[in-house]
């Protein structure tokens, strides 16, 4: 079992940015990784900023494995990127449950705009090495607030569309992704059993 004793140890850095995803099934927070992935936190933020996960939905979710969302919308229609990003992966940062990162290609440096919430601990996606199978995919934040709707959306009934898989029968929709401003970041929940725990231990 995991246990939160290193969340409540480190307890949530202030100074990372936060952001709050607004979602048909509830709200999730999520504290981003700047030291240990700044081209990769560079990256989502903009998209963020940009207003362009507003719209999209969680179109890949396995039980027992992750929720993945961030670049397609409700009639399963790809929306447009900007050019991939390098893998940093190598950060130290670990595919626990409640953690954040890239979703890609087989190419490890091919992430754009989709992520994925780690439901349990996935070992299998930590950085090994730097080979096309051992790069892993990189952890670039953590789920503060709102893993009770992650939960949701892990269970929630799924099947095949548009000739894809492990697509939830009834859309969820993130409305609105937005940063906190200073006084949400400080007013969010983060001393909660519902939050992710903090690795900072490996590596901020």
């Amino acid at each position: 079992m995991l246990l939160f004793s290193s969340f409540f140890a480190h307890g949530a850095d202030s100074a990372r940015p936060r952001v709050k995803i607004e979602t048909t099934k509830g709200e999730i927070v999520i504290e981003l990784f700047p030291q240990a992935a700044p081209k990769t936190v560079a990256n989502f933020l903009q998209y963020v900023n940009d207003g362009f996960y507003n719209g999209t939905i969680f179109q890949r979710v396995i039980r027992n494995f992750m929720i993945q969302g961030g670049g397609v919308t409700e009639d399963m229609a790809e929306k447009p990127t900007r050019e991939p990003i390098p893998n940093e992966a190598d950060n130290g940062r670990l595919n626990l449950v409640g953690t954040v990162a890239m979703a890609r290609r087989p190419d490890p440096n091919s992430a754009t705009s989709q992520f994925f919430i780690n439901v349990k601990d996935n070992t299998a996606l930590d950085f090994k090495n730097k080979s096309p199978y051992g790069w892993g995919y990189c952890v670039f934040g953590r789920v503060v607030s709102g893993m009770d709707v992650v939960k949701a959306i892990e269970t929630t009934p799924t099947g095949m569309k548009d000739g894809v898989s492990d697509v939830p029968t009834t859309p969820i929709v993130m409305t609105k992704v937005s940063v906190f401003n200073a006084a949400q970041a400080g007013k969010a929940p983060a001393q909660k059993a519902s939050a992710a725990p903090d690795t900072s231990n490996k590596t901020k």
